[in-house]
């Protein structure tokens, strides 16, 4: 009985009761299901705002062009690298299940906090116009006010971040990686958490965005609490059914403590007794620890590959510090995590061209004709254009491209995840030189018409921005999918929250990237005795074909520093280059 009954459930896994789950019970795509559902409603409820924030805090909050755009960069960015914390949170101590409900909480805290204010005149600064009455700028928002403002905002970055940081591994944690079935199955599942995250948006950029701008952002707010709130319960009905991995510890206290011991033993005495290199001709090596004579037993049979050998000298007979015990598992888990950081670096960039879908490209569609008919579309659902591409390519991509890459390719994976990340890069290659062409001939339209120096709709559709946002987002769907799925099956096990929040930080981290690069060119372009490239009374006369050309050749250059690593990446998890 006691056999039959191990043989049964999810080793490592326990049910939201932190009993043992069980198979045939817990995990499988219903349970990941649950996960998908949600991510519509907590994408909608954050980019609800997001999309559509700076136009709140410099219209009603009556803050400058420049603190608002700043203060939008300054949460947006806040809230990816929050997701760091709830990664590592749900590494370390809690269940990716109790992250989630933890942080919706704080999230739905957050936009009650912000419906308040947004409701409630006196919370929130005179109203004014400034046309009318030019001489006496708006009161900006200050004072307890403000103290209200900031802090419904950042405790919506800090569920928003935990979120990101445990919902996805808690999907992806409910399939049999030891199964092809399971496997294909995650990959599955991260095709249409995409797909999920941009449903969520398509509604945010368009009906949410229509009922801030014509309703009020009192509704907005309300919309998005409302979203959040009810994703708890849909979340939580799915409990009996999760598998929920245990956490084995702080992931960061291991790579710090290889790093630190790989160091300090390298400085150190390099007697040849006290090495773990001389391992296969000391086959009696025996670990000074107080583990299991079983475990010892299974560690003698383990020497460490020679990749990033220094790592190596942090499993010795005798360590700098007791503290600094380290086994081979640990240093070889290190081992993983650093070699997939040059893979996460590159795409930054990649990045740093998408935060041009929500400035410089909004700024040119809002200068050309965005009629659809009798209807004109406001500038901030923009993005629906990116948001569409992604929803229809996403299930042609799982459904037809995947399954015909599998046959030509005979591997269970059919185009592994750094193909699909690099095929992302590529895609923002061309998006770029897409984004240059068309700014081009809008800035053509422009001068041909008289009108560079006018805020006057030119005679262009802005459908030809539609272009960059196809490619650019093609380019997101392959990248983001392929590197959530990257991170996932390569990390080690106790740190896949971690790891896969990293995702996320690239996107921030590609945000505050933009802004370095605009303030880089402009001062460069403009201590030359020339105009800065990305200034000027209007948009037509920003030099913003050059911008893009330069995105281009950086992105190209991304592409083929990507190309060195991926090239010399060998994969660890099972199926990512197997035969079917």
């Amino acid at each position: 009985m006691e056999g039959g009954y191990q043989d049964t459930r999810w080793e490592g896994y326990v049910d939201w009761r932190n009993k043992p789950a069980l198979r045939g019970k817990h995990g499988g795509m219903l349970a990941a299901s649950f996960a998908l559902a949600v991510e519509v409603l907590e994408n909608l409820a954050y980019l609800a705002n997001a999309s559509n924030l700076v136009l709140y805090l410099s219209k009603y909050m009556h803050l400058s062009p420049s603190k608002s755009a700043n203060n939008v960069t300054n949460f947006m960015g806040t809230a990816f690298l929050l997701a760091l914390l709830g990664g590592f949170l749900s590494d370390a101590f809690f269940t990716t299940y109790h992250i989630y409900l933890i942080s919706a909480l704080i999230e739905f805290l957050g936009l009650i906090i912000l419906t308040i204010q947004a409701w409630t005149p006196s919370l929130k600064p005179p109203t004014c116009d400034p046309s009318t009455t030019p001489s006496m700028p708006c009161q900006e928002i200050d004072g307890g006010k403000a103290a209200m403002l900031f802090i419904g905002l950042y405790l919506v970055a800090l569920g928003v971040g935990g979120i990101k940081g445990s919902l996805p591994t808690h999907g992806a944690e409910q399939f049999d990686e030891n199964t092809p079935q399971g496997r294909k199955q995650r990959s599955t599942f991260f095709n249409y958490f995409v797909f999920c995250l941009s449903f969520g948006a398509l509604i945010a950029v368009t009906f949410v965005v229509w009922v801030e701008d014509n309703k009020g952002w009192e509704w907005g707010f309300a919309i998005s609490t409302i979203a959040i709130l009810v994703s708890i319960p849909i979340f939580f009905f799915g409990s009996g059914f999760y598998r929920n991995k245990i956490p084995s510890g702080s992931p960061l206290t291991t790579i710090c403590k290889v790093l630190v011991a790989a160091m300090l033993n390298g400085c150190m005495s390099r007697n040849s007794s006290n090495a773990i290199a001389n391992l296969s001709a000391s086959p009696s090596f025996e670990p000074e620890t107080n583990k299991e004579p079983e475990e010892n037993a299974k560690q003698t049979d383990e020497i460490p590959t020679q990749s990033l050998k220094f790592l190596n000298r942090a499993v010795v007979y005798k360590p700098a510090h007791p503290a600094l015990q380290c086994t081979v598992n640990q240093v070889e888990d290190v081992k993983i995590v650093l070699k997939i950081l040059p893979i996460f670096a590159c795409t930054i960039a990649l990045n740093c061209c998408l935060a041009q879908l929500s400035t410089f490209s909004v700024e040119q569609a809002a200068s050309m004709d965005t009629k659809l008919g009798s209807l004109k579309t406001p500038p901030a659902s923009l993005p629906v254009f990116p948001v569409v591409f992604i929803m229809i390519l996403a299930p042609v991509y799982d459904h037809l491209i995947i399954p015909f890459a599998r046959r030509v390719t005979n591997t269970e994976m059919g185009i592994t995840h750094l193909q699909r990340i690099g095929i992302g890069l590529f895609l923002s290659i061309i998006s770029m030189a897409v984004a240059a062409l068309v700014e081009i001939k809008r800035k053509r339209v422009a001068t041909d018409s008289g009108l560079l120096d006018s805020t006057a709709p030119l005679p262009i559709t802005f459908f030809w921005i539609a272009l960059q946002y196809l490619f650019l987002g093609s380019a997101d769907l392959f990248t983001l999918a392929g590197l959530l799925e990257f991170f996932f099956t390569e990390a080690p096990s106790s740190m896949r929250s971690l790891a896969t929040s990293l995702s996320w930080t690239s996107l921030a981290m590609g945000y505050y990237l933009s802004s370095v690069i605009v303030s880089i060119v402009n001062n460069v372009t403009g201590n030359s005795g020339h105009s800065p490239w990305l200034s000027g009374y209007t948009i037509n006369r920003y030099h913003l074909d050059r911008f893009y050309w330069l995105m281009c050749v950086l992105s190209t250059l991304n592409f083929l520093h990507y190309l060195f690593w991926a090239m010399r990446y060998k994969y660890r998890s099972a199926g990512a280059g197997a035969r079917k």
